[in-house]
């Protein structure tokens, strides 16, 4: 072989992706300032996001769901020396294993009955601070998972598919 030959392009190893994910956990933040209801299922609305949460019905909001990968939850854990840490700490929506989120970048995504479309990085705010103790904002930096909108409604559950949908 010689060299260069086999070799793929940037474009190609980003389009890579044969492995699916799946859904660990469901939050829904019913409204500013309380607790995170722990649902098995949500429904995702078009242009909306998911039922029952705080941000549903924003129309255009590049942030109708949030998404933080289950592997992620065991680095912040491991950052601030504690054993685990709770996936509602977080206040993200979605908990996806087996998956690597930032591989979601400028793509349409299946997840469960419902199409999403990456939108951005979620990054910490500074209530993480709050919510993990001294050093829990640095802790998440880089692990605080993405952001997506909705494209078709559908229900989402837990242990349902998360894929990339091939154009």
């Amino acid at each position: 072989m010689s060299p260069g030959e086999g070799r793929k392009t940037i474009r190609q190893l980003l389009d890579t992706l044969p492995q699916a994910g799946r859904i660990d956990w469901i939050g829904l933040r019913p409204a500013r300032g309380q607790a995170m209801h722990v649902p098995r299922e949500v429904r995702a609305v078009v242009d909306r996001g998911l039922d029952g949460d705080r941000f549903a019905g924003r129309s255009g909001n590049p942030r109708q769901v949030t998404l933080i990968q289950a592997e992620h939850l065991a680095v912040v854990a491991a950052c601030l020396q504690r054993e685990r840490i709770e996936p509602a700490l977080l206040r993200r929506n979605l908990v996806v294993a087996g998956l690597n989120l930032l591989a979601l970048k400028d793509r349409r995504f299946r997840v469960g009955e419902a199409l999403l479309e990456f939108s951005g990085a979620c990054h910490p705010c500074s209530k993480m601070e709050t919510a993990l103790g001294a050093g829990g904002y640095n802790a998440l930096r880089g692990h605080g998972g993405i952001t997506a909108r909705v494209l078709e409604s559908g229900i989402i559950r837990v242990g349902d598919s998360v894929s990339v949908v091939i154009d």
